[in-house]
């Protein structure tokens, strides 16, 4: 499934042998130098097994700008050179120029991950090198939990805004809230992002990590949610994680990256495998300039090699498949017009609630109180010791009618019990 070394000397060979009787043209900026054979680069499986060194053929990335919002990139000359060419800090507790870590467990993250998308290397060939080792690097600090004074949803989304306008052509974000869901802040950032044609590439989080679902931002619609595999290309049980959002794979174990003391370091997961992509994202817009974000993302899913007995897709493991960043760059394809990965805007209009407009407060007017009826004649004098008409119809009459039954009923008692007394009394006997 991933690639050989064979076929890239192979497709070098017959571009050397072309190139021999084309026109001839100004020469170019030499690359790069690149050794294959040095120990350090044998490491790196994922140049020849994700199509990097075969890509190399056609561009390294030049003219390209990736941002790298993390931990901040260290000062490595041997490997970074000349290209951080800006930084910032949003954390609170970094340099302004973002090149300091931050954080005392995760200080080095950001060198990793920039040293993976576009670390250029020794001179001789030797040493670590980048999947862009000819693109720019943004370097923005933040900091993960503690380490910040800043709340980590404000470092984000002014993170991206502070990248795009300052040129970023591509955001690479290798980290993951274990949540679903974002911050309304957010929607703007990636927006403004969106609306400035930058491609944004996020990793999609690691099960060894505790994260057994994606969180944002790999949840956040337009964004390119990277997934892991091992070297043999099969998705990573520890260092990567599922879900319905990632778009495509890339090797997310066995990875080298430079720390910012300059030191070899080995490690693996999803933040890895997102700079990787965003290399190849950094190939695709240096190849192809008059590519959209939209049409650069639509190439890698596009072009990924298909994971045996994967049928439906995207797969919640692989996405769309596994990278190949060559086929990304050479492919012909016809171009899309809106992002493969989702529409954030209608996103937002379809999910968040519209802002209400204060409701119009009801005009107070005062209550008419209609005129009491006029009141009845006063009746004419009449004597209180004669009944009126009213009073023996409402009191007399039913007086009588309850009074005279319960008085004929009570003589009729007493008289029963006479007649009763009479006849128990006894008979004087005979002389």
């Amino acid at each position: 499934m991933l690639r050989g070394t064979v076929a890239a000397v192979a497709v070098a060979a017959s571009v050397l042998l072309t190139g021999a009787t084309a026109t001839p043209s100004p020469t170019p900026t030499p690359p790069i130098p690149d050794d294959p054979t040095d120990p350090v680069r044998a490491l790196e499986y994922w140049l020849d097994g994700a199509g990097i060194r075969e890509a190399w053929q056609t561009t390294r990335g030049k003219g390209v700008t990736i941002a790298v919002i993390d931990t901040g990139i260290g000062k490595v000359p041997s490997v970074f050179g000349d290209a951080v060419v800006g930084g910032t800090d949003v954390s609170g507790s970094g340099s302004p120029d973002g090149r300091s870590p931050v954080g005392v467990v995760d200080g080095d993250h950001g060198s990793w991950v920039g040293s993976l998308a576009a670390g250029r290397g020794k001179t001789d060939g030797t040493g670590m090198i980048g999947v862009a080792p000819e693109a720019n690097l943004l370097s923005v600090s933040i900091g993960f939990g503690a380490s910040a004074s800043v709340p980590f949803v404000d470092q984000v989304a002014k993170g991206i805004r502070w990248a795009v306008d300052n040129g970023a052509d591509i955001i690479n974000m290798s980290f993951t809230t274990n949540t679903l869901d974002w911050d309304e802040s957010w929607d703007d950032a990636f927006l403004y992002a969106y609306e400035h044609d930058v491609v944004v590439v996020v990793a999609a989080g690691n099960r060894g990590s505790g994260t057994s679902m994606i969180g944002a931002p790999a949840t956040i619609p337009g964004v390119l949610t990277v997934g892991g595999v091992d070297q043999t290309g099969t998705a990573s049980v520890e260092a990567s994680t599922q879900g319905i959002t990632i778009g495509i794979s890339a090797p997310s174990e066995g990875l080298l990256g430079v720390s910012a003391d300059g030191e070899l370091a080995s490690w693996r997961g999803t933040s890895g495998a997102a700079p990787i992509v965003a290399g190849a994202a950094a190939l695709i817009r240096s190849a192809h300039p008059e590519l959209d974000a939209a049409n650069v993302i639509n190439r890698i899913i596009k072009t990924a090699i298909p994971v045996e007995g994967v049928t439906d897709l995207p797969d919640p493991l692989y996405g769309y498949g596994l990278l190949d960043a060559a086929a990304a760059v050479k492919t012909s394809l016809p171009l899309v017009d809106k992002n493969p990965m989702g529409d954030l805007a209608e996103w937002v209009r379809l999910y968040r609630r519209a802002d209400a407009a204060p409701a119009p407060e009801p005009e107070v007017k005062p209550a008419e109180v209609l005129p009491l009826p006029a009141a009845d004649p006063p009746s004419e004098p009449g004597s209180p010791l004669i009944p009126s008409a009213e009073s023996l119809r409402y009191g007399t009459l039913p007086l009588l009618v309850l009074t005279v039954p319960g008085i004929l009923i009570a003589l009729g008692v007493t008289a029963a019990a006479r007649r009763i007394r009479s006849a128990r009394k006894p008979s004087t006997p005979a002389a």
